[in-house]
């Protein structure tokens, strides 16, 4: 009883303290258990002991947090939160006794939301921590803090793009966003998490850092930063790894260049150990050696004094010798030419032989000799007559086999008929191991090629282009004669200059300040891609076009006035991206093509021809023609898509033709619309043995635009390293996706073959591939064989966009095959002369083309004007262009002509007419016409 009187009056003492203290702490519903009920349970007289305390917290957005707390033995647990008591309703308690012991032990749990948080403004962050209560005393727990979190969304440092040589260290830096809690950093490789083992930063700066980084490295790194909050990435840096140029080891000395006396001797040796990778330096130093050298002059051998003759023999004959000593030969030099010994008949003739004087001895068949040069001289008399027959009969032969001979009484289509014969089908020449057998059977047909054969081009035409020999075209009945032939082209000069520069070369400027002529018959050796072409044009026009690159300029008949000539030129620039204006995301789709002179002056605009390497399938792009100004700015002409009455496009696949008016320097240019967006692609591989290792061969894989121009800038590099093509190039799409191009080798056969360590996968950067840049992008692949007698190489070239397309490039090849000769550049497109002048130079004859332009350019009552001419030949986009032209259906006609000079094909302007005919006459619109009538409707029109 004592006991229970002791324990009670102990627990309202402390109730009473409490209250005393300022009756902040929470009221009970029970004022504490009775000495009994402490005797009952066995309660020690211990001090509380927590067995769960608060712990830090976070509060994400709007969610409150739970603060819990538990303690044994306790008889009241209360949390005070930044000294204050928090109410007892805000309290979530419950409690259970031990078994074993019979302890009391009790849980609390409180909610902290948002709004408390943000309203306490003390010195220090928001805490709360427990009290507990028991028969001896209190126990307080550890403070816990509760901090709202956040992420802010700014790094305070992005990682910056960086160019770092092969095992050079490479250091990314990175600052994430302010946070609470700290936030976490991990670091992704083309979007692809890095393992972070030896490659992070151990100061805890969340800086990457390689020690020695490889070319695998190359890539598109991101830093990403995350707590509880949210994510966060920075922006993307682009690291390239490059490889800096190495010579190879000097060859040896080559031989004097001269046999006698003072010369030169020279070594080599080349920047490919390594090659220069990824924009690396290219060696510095000379790669040629010259050395003087001098060589000991071949001595030829000279006869000496003959002899005194001998004494007359038994025979009648006497001898007398002489040496080669006077000079004796040295060093090579040539024996004496003629007898060491002379014998001579010692008595004048008078001493016979078998009965016969000496002298009138004669050698046996002497005779017969004489009757065998007669015959001998009779049989190749026959022979000659022989073979000038067969000749004149093959001659004729191959006249009647591939001569034209086109009747037509339309005088309209009389000069659009083409011709066809049989040829065999052209393999690549650049292509060494075509396996496929030609085809004697496939016909083609041909009417006027874009590039102009000549016979001085004969020697560069190896391959022998589909058109050599080309066969004359003539048409009869028809008011003009349209001829074809493969001869020097004729020229249009400015008065005052002589007509006969028939074998003027590829870029030699002809006219008022034309000073470099070659002579005739000189061909030049295509050793460096031609970007230039110049002619002189007059009244009747022409056309220019600059060899191997898809760019032509037409010049219409009539747009340059009676009596004037002008010297009109076409020049190519490749130009970087980089140069346009930062304002968007624009690259060049095309080369910068420049035609002039700035003053030339023409009644109508000039069709331009230009290729691109956009995708236009799709409606990704927006792509505009562009012209430089003088400050070098790039000033919009107009958008492809949009009209234009100052000038026009016609976009197709692969090029553009433009109507212009004002000369100067053009380029296409694209913005895209979406990641969607693609650039095509050409994809090639070249193979070359390594001239500083016998045993080496080395692969080079091109990814370059796909237009001529750019793969002619490879082929002509290839050929001058003594490359040869390994497959057929290929074409692949590029999307504007800002992920990179890799490259890697596959399938080597390792028990024949090595390759150089980190170098099996390389890797473009975006940047690097959706820019337009002015050197071809490449890299190389550096095998070894482990003897001369692996000669075979067989392997494949995987290139592929991350999250893109692939392509695989197969390579079988033998090492052997690079002696078989040198590596030609291109085949039917390989020409050196640039310009036609006159009717040659166009499909449609003159006096034809000023027919239908008479015709539609007047208004019709029918509605048989330019408009339908348009329609009819499906140029009828912006026509308020052509509305403003003198003469509309003339500059249709100057389009038609540039969109048709490949192809040769005449029919879409014929069959254009026969429909326009037949809108017109109501005879041939309710039933099918004749051959004879379309001709007469022709016939009409004109």
């Amino acid at each position: 009883m004592g006991q229970f009187s002791g324990g009670c009056y102990l627990s309202l003492g402390i109730l009473g303290l409490l209250v005393l203290l300022g009756s902040r702490v929470p009221a009970t519903s029970a004022r504490g258990p009775r000495g009994g009920e402490a005797a009952q349970h066995g309660q020690a007289a211990t001090l509380p002991r927590f067995l769960e305390e608060p712990v830090d917290a976070y509060i994400v957005k709007s969610n409150p947090i739970k603060l819990r707390c538990q303690a044994r033995p306790a008889l009241q647990i209360f949390f005070k939160c930044n000294g204050e008591w928090v109410h007892q309703s805000q309290h979530l308690s419950q409690e259970h006794t031990d078994l074993g012991t019979g302890l009391k032990t009790r849980e609390v749990l409180i909610n902290v939301s948002r709004q408390q948080v943000e309203d306490f403004h003390g010195p220090e962050n928001y805490w709360c921590l427990c009290v507990a209560w028991s028969h001896l005393g209190t126990s307080k727990s550890r403070k816990a803090t509760v901090r709202i979190a956040y992420l802010r969304k700014n790094f305070e440092r992005d990682p910056q793009g960086a160019e770092v040589p092969l095992s050079g260290m490479m250091v990314l830096h990175c600052r994430p966003p302010e946070g609470v809690p700290v936030a976490e950093v991990e670091w992704l490789k083309n979007d692809e998490p890095l393992d972070p083992k030896g490659t992070v930063d151990s100061r805890g700066d969340h800086n990457l850092v390689v020690s020695e980084a490889r070319l695998s490295d190359s890539g598109n790194y991101t830093c990403v930063s995350s707590n509880i909050v949210a994510k966060r990435r920075s922006a993307t840096a682009a690291v390239v790894v490059y490889v800096n140029g190495g010579w190879s080891p000097w060859t040896d000395w080559s031989p004097c260049n001269v046999r006698c006396g003072r010369g030169v001797q020279k070594r080599s040796r080349t920047c490919t150990n390594p090659a220069p990778l990824n924009g690396g330096a290219f060696c510095e130093g000379m790669s040629v050696q010259k050395s003087t050298c001098s060589t000991l002059c071949p001595v030829d051998g000279g006869w000496g004094e003959w002899s005194e003759w001998s004494a007359c023999g038994s025979d009648c004959e006497r001898q007398r010798g002489r040496e080669c000593t006077a000079p004796e030969p040295k060093h090579g030099g040539r024996l004496c030419d003629g007898v060491a010994l002379a014998t001579d008949n010692c008595t004048g003739g008078l001493c016979t032989q078998n009965r016969k004087l000496l002298h009138d001895a004669k050698p046996q068949g002497v005779e017969g000799s004489s009757d065998v040069a007669l015959y001998s001289g009779l049989a190749a008399g026959v022979v000659t007559v022989v073979l000038l027959i067969v000749a004149v009969a093959l001659y004729r032969r191959s006249q009647s086999e591939y001569g034209v001979d086109v009747i037509d009484s339309s005088a309209l289509t009389g000069g659009f008929q083409s011709f066809s014969f049989k040829t065999s089908r052209q393999a690549n020449p650049l292509l060494n191991n075509s396996s496929m057998q030609p085809d004697l059977t496939v016909s083609r047909t041909y009417t006027s090629p874009m590039c102009f054969q000549d016979s001085i081009d004969k020697e560069l035409m190896a391959e022998r282009s589909l058109l050599d020999p080309l066969p004359d075209l003539k048409v009869k009945g028809a008011p003009e004669r349209a001829e074809y032939h493969v001869m020097p082209h004729p020229q249009t000069f400015p008065r005052g200059l002589a007509p006969d520069y028939r074998g003027v070369a590829v870029g030699t400027t002809l006219g008022r300040r034309g000073k470099t002529l070659f002579p005739p018959h000189v061909s030049l050796t295509p050793g460096r891609p031609l970007h230039r072409a110049t002619a002189v044009f007059g009244h009747a026009g022409g056309r220019l076009v600059v060899p191997n690159t898809g760019i032509s300029l037409l010049v219409p008949h009539g747009g340059i006035a009676e009596d004037t000539t002008w010297e009109t030129y076409m020049t190519l620039h490749q130009e970087d991206s980089s140069t346009m204006s930062e304002d968007g995301p624009e690259i060049f789709l095309s080369p910068a093509v420049t035609y002039g002179p700035p003053g030339l002056d023409l009644s109508c605009p000039v069709a331009m021809t230009v290729a691109h390497c956009a995708e236009v399938a799709a409606d990704n792009w927006t792509i505009r023609l562009k012209r430089q100004m003088q400050d070098n700015k790039w000033e919009e002409v107009m958008s492809v898509d949009e009209e234009s009455a100052s000038c026009y496009c016609l976009l197709e696949a692969q090029r553009c033709h433009v109507l212009l008016e004002h000369p100067g320097r053009y380029a296409l240019v694209g913005e895209p619309l979406s990641q969607d967006a693609a650039k095509r692609l050409r994809l090639a591989v070249f193979g070359s043995p390594d001239s500083s290792n016998s045993l080496g061969f080395t692969l080079r894989v091109y990814c370059v635009d796909d237009t001529p121009h750019a793969f002619q800038e490879v082929a002509v590099g290839e050929r001058s390293r003594g490359g040869r093509l390994l497959e057929e190039p290929k074409r692949m799409l590029f999307r504007g996706n800002t992920f990179s191009l890799q490259v890697s080798i596959q399938d080597v056969p390792q028990l024949l073959w090595s390759i150089k360590p980190f170098t099996t996968c390389q890797e473009f950067s975006f940047s690097q591939v959706w820019a337009s840049s002015q050197r071809p992008l490449q890299c190389a692949f550096s095998l070894e064989r482990y003897g001369h007698s692996s000669s075979q190489l067989s392997c494949k070239i995987g290139i592929r966009q991350v999250k893109g397309e692939e392509q695989i490039l197969q390579v079988y090849t033998s090492v052997m095959e690079n002696e078989k000769g040198v590596v030609p550049l291109f085949t039917q497109s390989d020409c050196t002369i640039t310009s036609q002048t006159g009717s040659r130079a166009f499909k449609i004859p003159p006096s034809i083309r000023q027919r239908i332009s008479a015709t539609f350019d007047t208004a019709n009552a029918k509605g048989k004007d330019w408009r339908l001419l348009a329609q009819k030949l499906h140029i009828d986009r912006n026509l308020s262009y052509f509305a403003c032209q003198e003469s509309p259906s003339s500059v249709i006609l100057s389009l038609w002509e540039a969109q048709h000079q490949d192809s040769g094909d005449l029919d879409s302007l014929a069959s254009a007419l026969e429909e326009i005919s037949k809108v017109q006459s109501p005879r041939t619109a309710t039933r099918g016409c004749s051959r004879e009538e379309r001709d007469s409707e022709f016939t009409k029109l004109g």
